[in-house]
């Protein structure tokens, strides 16, 4: 089986192909630098987003927030879950850690707006 990605890991773009048997990768072409083949490999195998949702703010209104670090994706419902229920405290600053180490690896759910 042959999967085509189309690799963000620089404004290349390249469209890289990796060739699978069953779930092991067999070859990865296309990629212009290493770069692309291991975001490829990464894509296939366990792929990780970033996540930015807004939380609610206890007198009213939301506030956005976002994953310091990627996450893997499967799991992306289960964070969400976990990140709704946060209801945070007025003030606010840009990088406070509303929910640390959501995923047990060390990737904090943090501010990315201040609210007074």
């Amino acid at each position: 089986m042959e999967r085509e990605i189309i690799c963000t890991s620089c404004p290349m773009g390249c469209h890289v192909m990796v060739e699978l048997d069953g779930e092991q990768i067999v070859k990865i072409t296309g990629n212009t630098c290493a770069r692309g083949e291991r975001y490829a490999r990464a894509e296939v195998t366990d792929p990780k987003r970033t996540i930015t949702t807004t939380v609610a703010l206890v007198d009213g209104g939301v506030l956005p927030i976002k994953s310091d670090a990627p996450l893997s994706k499967k799991n992306i419902d289960q964070y969400l879950k976990q990140i709704h229920e946060i209801v945070a405290e007025r003030p606010v600053l840009i990088g406070d850690v509303l929910l640390a180490d959501i995923d047990g690896n060390g990737v904090n759910i943090v501010a990315t707006q201040n609210a007074f």
